[in-house]
């Protein structure tokens, strides 16, 4: 029986993946902000076959809360995956007008993030297995005047997710940087769908697969990866006179 522990258990990709375990009678902790809807997402994964489930309100974003969230988690058994899935989308017209905005967005979707991987690193460091699953974007990859704020966070959660991969790869313990791109979730419900969007189910059974492939990033949809290599490589004189 796997062990899931999955901090931002109520995001949309999240829960996707989470179903997918819990098919297959996996145990979880779950820690989200909200007791409405972590109750929910439990009582969802009860009926769909999870063979037991420990849940935890926390804000995420506090980062006092994070060393007795982790200890809770590691209290039992080994833990099998960590998915950590909690953050913000800010505005990026409101945070270029409030600098106090873009200040919360760096910690809500980087510091705070730095903080708990530490702690859960340490754990799975200690038991000596496991994997740590972080849910990035491919708005790290480039800085674009249409999301730099969000994009420097993802940026710095990279190098940060790299950093921890090479520091535990002698420990017996996977780092998977998931990269999705355009998202259809209740985060990104005010945004114009198009081709390019998908489903978190999909990014979820991708994420699924790159965890147990050990791969150290995952682009999903796979063609996230063609894209940004092209945006990366694009020349400065170009790319600035492009509206993306």
């Amino acid at each position: 029986m796997k062990r899931i522990a999955i901090y931002g258990a109520t995001s949309a990709i999240a829960q996707a993946l989470a179903r997918e375990y819990a098919k297959e009678g996996a145990a979880f902790f779950l820690v989200a902000r909200h007791a409405e809807r972590l109750e929910a997402v439990a009582a969802d994964l009860r009926i769909r076959g999870a063979a037991a489930i420990t849940t935890a309100v926390a804000d995420l974003a506090q980062t006092r809360s994070h060393a007795s969230l982790v200890a809770q988690a590691h209290a039992g058994e080994p833990i099998d995956v960590v998915v950590v899935a909690h953050g913000t989308l800010p505005e990026q017209a409101a945070a270029v007008a409030d600098a106090t905005l873009v200040a919360q967005a760096l910690h809500d979707n980087f510091v705070a993030h730095a903080a708990l991987l530490t702690h859960v690193a340490n754990a799975l460091e200690a038991q000596g297995r496991g994997t740590l699953a972080v849910i990035g974007s491919v708005a790290g990859d480039r800085g674009r005047r249409a999301n730099y704020v969000y994009g420097s966070a993802k940026a710095g959660l990279g190098v940060f997710t790299q950093g921890l991969r090479h520091r535990l790869a002698s420990r017996g313990v996977g780092v998977v940087l998931v990269k999705p791109g355009l998202v259809d979730s209740p985060m990104t419900a005010g945004f114009a769908k198009g081709p390019l969007w998908a489903s978190p189910a999909q990014v979820a059974r991708d994420m699924r697969r790159g965890i147990e492939r050990g791969d150290a990033v995952v682009y999903t949809p796979w063609f996230w990866r063609w894209i940004m290599l092209a945006i990366r490589a694009m020349p400065d004189a170009l790319f600035k006179r492009m509206s993306i």
